[in-house]
Parts: structure tokens; sequence; C-alpha cells
């Protein structure tokens, strides 16, 4: 964690995936971040995976670092201390308030027209599944997308959803730097904005940057799937002797001739250059378009060699390579997991200890805080209620009394 947002207080009324990632995000940059969820916890409050005990890893894993209001959002005093938390003033010099991330509707009591009438400069930045109100989330924006039809197996036709929900990560990611542009802007010319960032709208805008869209009108088809082949360059996965696979990559001509020599093959390839008459190190779509041609080379190279033998000459060489390993073998690579920096382990809710991240991008200039476990539900309710809102210990006991606010 770094304190380079320190003084900003950001409120999350918020679900899932992408909202809380964008408050995790400003967190581990140094902002306060208060997350109100409903008494006894939100939709996403006991999501798998679970630990034997049965709390959520998933909440605590997008919740490091926050602090957590319980309240009774199906009563009218229970959304009037969530509209006034998303609107508290900033104290003191630096600070910020006015703040806001949330997936919840458009309209209703968290709307930004309500909010704006009791804090006009107000920046509320909010998750929505398409861009018309309608529902929608990670993987049916992506099964809209062709996506699944793009992915698996070439010669097996069904839909292969991913396992990572990229248009949620990418739209958290995307939420926590329009806040960041919009406070620059209020900066500037006091005035609050609303964001609305829709799953839909950031896929479909993400197809189009990275040319699928005008390469799919152009052919007048979407890509077809090609399995493990990196599409327009020279890459796949290839079998050891030993039956090890390895993914190799070849995009730049110096990854590609090192590539030829460590396997030993640039003979051979120069010769296919000048049956087709093409120089692959020119090119790298020549790759692509010939790797019929071009794969049973690396391939009989691979069979040849264990992984042993061929691991350390691509080292060597600068080849651009991956092996294939379980989770299970990268919690024990040094790189990723064992030794790396960016993570401690934390005692968490769940009552079990182990590696979770701080921020992700590392500044050589600052140094890192302990990384921040996340909140129990409630956890900071009395605190919120008395420094945020400045109620008096006999009010927050009332709200308590009367089952308004839980912690």
């Amino acid at each position: 964690m770094y304190d380079l947002l320190k003084g900003l207080r950001v409120v999350e009324g918020s679900a899932f995936v992408a909202a809380p990632t964008c408050g995790l995000y400003l967190a581990q940059m140094g902002a306060e971040v208060i997350r109100f969820d409903n008494i006894g916890g939100g939709p996403d409050f006991r999501r798998w995976p679970l630990a034997d005990n049965g709390k959520s890893l998933y909440w605590e894993g997008l919740n490091k670092g926050k602090k957590s209001i319980a309240l009774d959002l199906t009563r009218p005093e229970g959304r009037e201390i969530a509209q006034a938390l998303a609107t508290a003033p900033g104290e003191g010099p630096g600070q910020d308030g006015g703040l806001f991330v949330t997936n919840f509707p458009v309209d209703g009591f968290l709307s930004y027209d309500l909010l704006a009438k009791r804090r006009p400069d107000l920046i509320c930045v909010r998750v929505m599944g398409w861009a018309d109100g309608s529902q929608g989330m990670d993987y049916t924006i992506n099964a809209a997308l062709g996506l699944p039809q793009m992915t698996g197996p070439a010669d097996d036709p069904r839909p292969v959803n991913h396992v990572l929900a990229a248009w949620d990560l990418l739209t958290g990611a995307y939420c926590a730097f329009t806040l960041a542009a919009a406070l620059i802007a209020r900066h500037r010319d006091g005035k609050g904005r609303e964001i609305r960032a829709p799953l839909s709208d950031i896929a479909a805008a993400t197809m189009a940057n990275l040319g699928f869209v005008a390469e799919t009108m152009q052919t007048g088809h979407q890509r077809p799937r090609m399995g493990n082949d990196i599409f327009g360059a020279f890459g796949r996965d290839f079998v050891t002797k030993d039956g090890q696979k390895l993914m190799l990559l070849a995009i730049t001509p110096k990854q590609w001739s090192k590539a030829l020599e460590a396997l030993g093959i640039s003979g051979e390839i120069a010769a296919l250059e000048g049956e087709l008459g093409v120089s692959f190190a020119v090119d790298e779509g020549l790759r692509f378009t010939h790797r019929a041609r071009i794969y049973p080379l690396f391939e009989k190279a691979f069979a040849a060699r264990t992984a042993a033998e061929l691991t350390p000459a691509f080292d060597a060489g600068g080849v651009t390579w991956g092996a294939y390993q379980s989770l299970e073998a990268a919690l024990e690579d040094r790189r990723l997991y064992k030794d790396n920096p960016l993570f401690e382990a934390v005692r968490q809710p769940s009552g079990l200890t182990y590696p979770i991240p701080g921020a992700m991008g590392t500044i050589p200039q600052e140094t890192r805080k302990p990384v921040a476990p996340a909140p129990s539900l409630g956890q900071h309710t009395d605190e919120v209620l008395a420094e945020v809102l400045k109620l008096s210990s006999a009010e927050i006991a009332r709200l308590h009394d009367t089952g308004i606010v839980a912690g």
C-alpha cells in the first residue's frame, strides 16, 4: 500500500467484482474507502470460494484495507445514512470527500440527482451492466460479444467461457482512473460529475480498440477459434521429449532469431523461407500465415530435447517462453508468490493466514506500507458514524437499539 491518495475519502456501495475492485485499488493507493453493506451482508458476502468455516475468501479478497459499516438499507433511516455518507464533506486541509463508487441502479435512493442535491460537487462512478440499465454481468456480456465462440480447440464448436472475469476487472480499473480524472477536474472547476461505466461499453470499446470490430466488418465473419495459437504472430504450446508443455512466443525479430538458435533449426527455417520466397524475420504476420509449415519443425525440435535441456538454452538466448504449471506450483514460484514483495502473509477475517497483495504497481521512490486485511462486516460502523457523520454516542446507541445499524 502507498500514501499517494492519502486524504481522499471514497464511499463504496457495491457488490460483486467491478465496483469493489475500483475501491480496492483506491484503498491500496492510500484512500480511505468506506464500504456500506446491508446488515448480515450483501449479495456477495458469501460468494465462493469459501473457507472451511463458511467465510467468503472472495469477499475478503476484494475488500482489503477498507472500512465496513453495516446498515439496514431496507428502511428509510438506513438509506438516509448511506446518502449522508456518500455526500459527507471532507475535513481539514487536503481532505477530499464526496467521492462515491457504486453499482446500485441509476434510479432509486442512490441516484445522482438525489445525491447531488445534498452535495452538488459529488463525483459518482456508477458501474452498470448494459448502458440502457438492463441486467448484465461479465459472462453474459462476454457471450454477447462472440468471444466464447473464438475460444477453445479449433475442432470443437462449443462455446468456451473464460474463467477470468476480464470485463469486471477492466471496468473496476477504468472506474478508478475516471474517478481520479473527475477529481482533478473538480479541483480545477469545482463541478461534480456522474460517470456511468457499463460493462457492455467497456467490453465493446475494448474489442474495437484491439481491432476485433474492424476485422469482422472487413471479413464479414468473426475470428475463428484456433486453440492456443497466438493470432497474427508466432506463438503456441509445444511438448518436450519428457512430456512437458512449454509456451513459446516469437513476436519480434529478435525473439524469432533467438528461438531458432536455441532450437537449432535456423538452417531448416532458411530453407523453408527460400522455398516460399519470404522472410519470416521481417514480418510476424508471415510466421502466422505459414504456421502450418513452421510448426512441424518446432515440434520436432522440442520432441528431441527435455525441458531441462531446453529451458537453460532459452534463458541464455533471451527466448520468450513459459512453462504450463498449476496454481499449486505457481505458489512456489519465487517470481509470482513465494518471494514476491508484493505479498504479505496476513490473517484475514476468515481466521486464515495467507499471502495477500498490496498495490500491484511498485513505486521505487516510495516505501510500501504494510498490507491491510479486509474488515469484518460492520467493523467500523461506530467509528464512521462518529467521525464522518459526527453522531453522538447516544445517537449511535439508538441506531443500534432500533436495528438501523450493526457492527
